[in-house]
């Protein structure tokens, strides 16, 4: 995927009205907006009803999850790097959508990271790494299970057993995770006694960082309200911490792009639906998505399902047009594994199976590009090096097809780059938990870094024609080509995760012949 937008994480009403039932957790007031319509019985009788004749629930625990272990080393690490100093990762919170209902509740990944909770993680949860001797203790604080002595488990929409499911307990957690957990209201006392050397992670969750902000005020004379400085290396390395990934990261990373080529699979063998409906492109992303929840959490970004002259759209995410014969269709999609771990993959087919003259030429020359960045990907090379690699070709190229008002060699100069008017995006970005990975990286350690064994990365470098572009001539006009594969640097050099999914221009045309797309 090419670039990456933010969203906001102001406190939605949901994060305001359940912050005093978080930290400390008292009962919740109806949600937001629903006290005026709501019918939920209020008697004695009722509440001594439905509080009574319930089976018994054991309390079963599981043995540690496989991330656990791997969770445990990372948390060593930022012990290291925060000696004698309280580290506090929130998960996060509910973000509003609409009125009462909430966007699907996704952990920050650095939380997710140190503590192995992916997709079942609570929200609200926080983690907590306490300064004891020369290291730290750990503790997971989430908001536990409510007995059905309260009304919360069926009064409380946001988190009630009866709306949402039964939570775990603190000690199904803390066995799943390997983890000693706490309540969540226990946490208050450790957000509100931190001193200045307390860190946190402060975009995770902004309602509880304005609390740490506040205490360190109050506590120590020597903070500095405007100084966060600390709060950004805490930021920074547990971005950095993600460069290289271990097994269990590469399995499953490994496991997303085997379910994203599965999704691939399912669009072109639907393909005679797609083109028939007018509005293809939901059909497209419709169906990856299915493969998406089926067989992982969800999509690892929106999907792209960019047909004809909407292939030139970087970020085409609106998918709401037709999906022609006789046109290419850029589709740009990840499966995200329960782990959080995403696939980022791009292929660009000819919609009615074989490409045309002008199409083949324009994908096989950012498949050249391709090749030529992912041959010289090896430990010990500078990250940037794969980017001014492909843009060798498609300098070359494109002023070989008399598109540049200057030579190729002179494109390539710094103070020139015409031919980026055709590709302005990068070539790659390192990929994990999140679809661009490590973004809070240091520049020496990303862009200007040298690569390890254990890195991953897209290689992704595209050709796009925009329809009105009169500096082309008019046959490549409307025609946007990318191909993006999933890379993972090796001892002895690299491996293609995603070279499965056809990649060469015969390929394609034969795996949609293959899948009966044609």
């Amino acid at each position: 995927m090419v670039g990456m937008s933010s969203q906001s994480s102001t406190p939605s009403p949901a994060d305001t009205a359940a912050e005093s039932a978080e930290i400390p957790a008292e009962a919740a007031e109806a949600p937001r907006a629903t006290a005026n319509r709501s019918t939920t019985p209020g008697s004695d009788a009722f509440k001594a009803y439905i509080g009574s004749g319930w089976a018994e629930r054991p309390d079963v625990l599981p043995g540690a999850r496989e991330q656990a272990a791997y969770a445990a080393r990372r948390r060593a690490r930022v012990s290291e790097l925060f000696r004698g100093r309280r580290v506090i990762v929130p998960a996060g919170r509910l973000k509003q959508r609409s009125n009462d209902t909430d966007y699907a509740f996704r952990a920050h990944s650095a939380f997710t990271h140190l503590t192995g909770w992916g997709s079942d993680a609570e929200p609200g949860s926080v983690l907590v790494l306490e300064p004891v001797g020369d290291g730290h203790e750990a503790t997971l604080y989430f908001r536990e299970r409510a007995g059905r002595d309260s009304d919360e488990f069926y009064a409380n929409p946001e988190i009630g057993e009866f709306w949402i499911g039964p939570r775990p307990s603190l000690a199904q957690v803390a066995s799943d995770l390997d983890l000693p957990t706490r309540g969540i209201a226990d946490a208050a006392d450790v957000i509100d006694t931190v001193d200045a050397t307390a860190v946190v992670l402060r975009e995770a969750d902004p309602a509880l960082t304005d609390r740490v902000d506040t205490a360190r005020l109050l506590l120590s004379e020597a903070a500095d309200p405007e100084d966060h400085a600390e709060d950004d290396r805490l930021a920074r390395e547990l971005s950095e911490l993600r460069l290289v990934k271990d097994d269990y990261e590469l399995a499953e990373l490994r496991a997303a792009i085997a379910a994203t080529a599965r999704g691939f699979d399912d669009v072109i063998a639907d393909l005679p639906r797609i083109v028939a409906h007018p509005r293809g492109e939901r059909l497209v992303e419709g169906i990856f998505n299915g493969r998406a929840r089926a067989d992982g959490n969800a999509v690892g970004y929106d999907t792209i399902a960019a047909s004809g002259p909407h292939a030139c759209i970087l970020h085409w995410t609106r998918n709401d047009g037709p999906v022609v014969p006789g046109d290419l269709i850029l589709l740009d999609a990840g499966v995200e594994m329960d782990s959080y771990y995403t696939a980022d993959i791009t292929r660009t087919i000819p919609v009615n199976g074989t490409f045309g003259e002008t199409q083949r030429l324009v994908y096989e020359t950012v498949r050249e590009a391709a090749d030529a960045a992912f041959a010289i990907v090896r430990p010990g090379i500078r990250f940037r090096e794969i980017h001014a690699t492909a843009m060798a070709v498609i300098a070359r190229r494109t002023a070989e097809w008399g598109l540049l008002p200057v030579s190729a060699e002179e494109a390539l100069l710094p103070e020139n780059q015409q031919h980026r008017r055709y590709m302005v995006h990068g070539t790659s970005h390192h990929l994990g938990l999140d679809v661009h990975d490590c973004a809070q990286a240091r520049r020496e350690l990303y862009l200007d870094g040298v690569l390890e064994p254990g890195m991953t990365f897209t290689i992704e470098p595209g050709l796009y024609f925009q329809p009105d572009d009169l500096t082309v001539p008019e046959r490549f006009r409307g025609i946007g080509v990318r191909i993006e594969d999933n890379i993972l640097v090796t001892a002895g050099g690299a491996e293609n995760l995603s070279l499965a999914i056809p990649r060469t221009a015969d390929d394609v045309e034969a795996w949609m012949s293959r899948l009966g797309a044609r």
